[in-house]
């Protein structure tokens, strides 16, 4: 295991721990509580939650400032998924090699496990048990907010399923996936910003999460090409199955890697006038490198 790989594992073990000790919390043993765990612990490797770790090491910003709100995010990005893999969507019956909570809990709770997590994301943000300044928390729950809703994730989805077999333009797809994938990303890296007070650098950090999705999406869209269903937990070509727009297919192999090129040597160039940023560099290298 690389050690790119093994430091995210290890921030993975301790968003884990905060979200299993919250849940514990919750005092409940319904079965829609069951399915709400059974979507966020679902085998994920949390590189959004990883990303907020990166992205605070640049600002030397400590652990127990960040862990809630890396905790939130997979909270938030667990709804998503949830949400995602619905029949009325993209209908996918399987995420990370088992059931989809739709088909393992039925599909009206399924819906509101994903409701609840992520309502439950601003809940660990506002928790005051959480020991930030609430004017930070203000602007942190500002952030995931615009993130989550139809100007990010939601807006995302709509035009990810609206233009479903249409004849669209690269800008569209690139709008597209920064919605659905690079908003929650420019949030885990803005919120770095927030938490060392450094507004005037909130843009460009956001900028370049969002750069990162783009990169992150592209990679799974070479993924689902040539991946196989035993790694990647689901079913390949399902992009090509269901007829969606991708860079990838808008603009064949050879330009979507030039362009996937061309994003990180931005990323890179941006990052140049800051210290501590390696745990940025490796995991950008890490998301468009893998496997699964």
């Amino acid at each position: 295991m690389s050690n790119i790989q093994e430091e995210i594992k290890l921030n993975a073990s301790k968003v884990d721990s905060y979200l299993n000790s919250y849940f514990k919390n919750q005092n409940s043993n319904s079965k829609l509580y069951e399915a709400m765990k059974y979507g966020l612990f679902s085998g994920g490797k949390m590189i959004r939650s990883y990303l907020v770790h990166a992205a605070c090491q640049a600002f030397d910003i400590i652990e127990k400032d960040y862990i809630p709100i890396a905790a939130a995010i997979e909270c938030v990005h667990s709804y998503s998924l949830i949400h995602d893999d619905l029949p009325s969507m993209d209908n996918d019956d399987f995420r990370r090699g088992k059931e989809s909570t739709h088909k393992a809990y039925g599909e009206f709770t399924a819906i509101l496990a994903g409701s609840s997590l992520l309502t439950m994301a601003f809940e660990i943000i506002s928790d005051h048990n959480f020991k930030i300044p609430d004017e930070k928390k203000i602007k942190i729950i500002h952030a995931l907010s615009f993130c989550s809703g139809h100007l990010g994730i939601a807006g995302g989805q709509f035009y990810d399923l609206s233009l479903v077999k249409e004849k669209v333009s690269q800008d569209l797809i690139i709008d597209m996936q920064n919605k659905k994938t690079g908003a929650l990303m420019g949030f885990c890296t803005e919120v770095a910003c927030i938490l060392a007070n450094k507004e005037n650098e909130r843009e460009a950090f956001k900028d370049m999460g969002v750069k990162l999705g783009l990169l992150f999406q592209i990679a799974d869209d070479f993924l689902d090409k040539y991946g196989k269903k035993e790694t990647l937990g689901k079913p390949s070509q399902q992009d090509k199955v269901k007829g969606k727009n991708t860079l990838l297919s808008h603009l064949g192999e050879d330009k979507t890697k030039e362009l996937t090129t061309k994003i990180k040597s931005e990323i890179e160039n941006g990052l140049k006038q800051y210290s501590n940023t390696n745990a940025l560099i490796d995991v950008m290298h890490y998301m468009t490198e893998r496997k699964s």
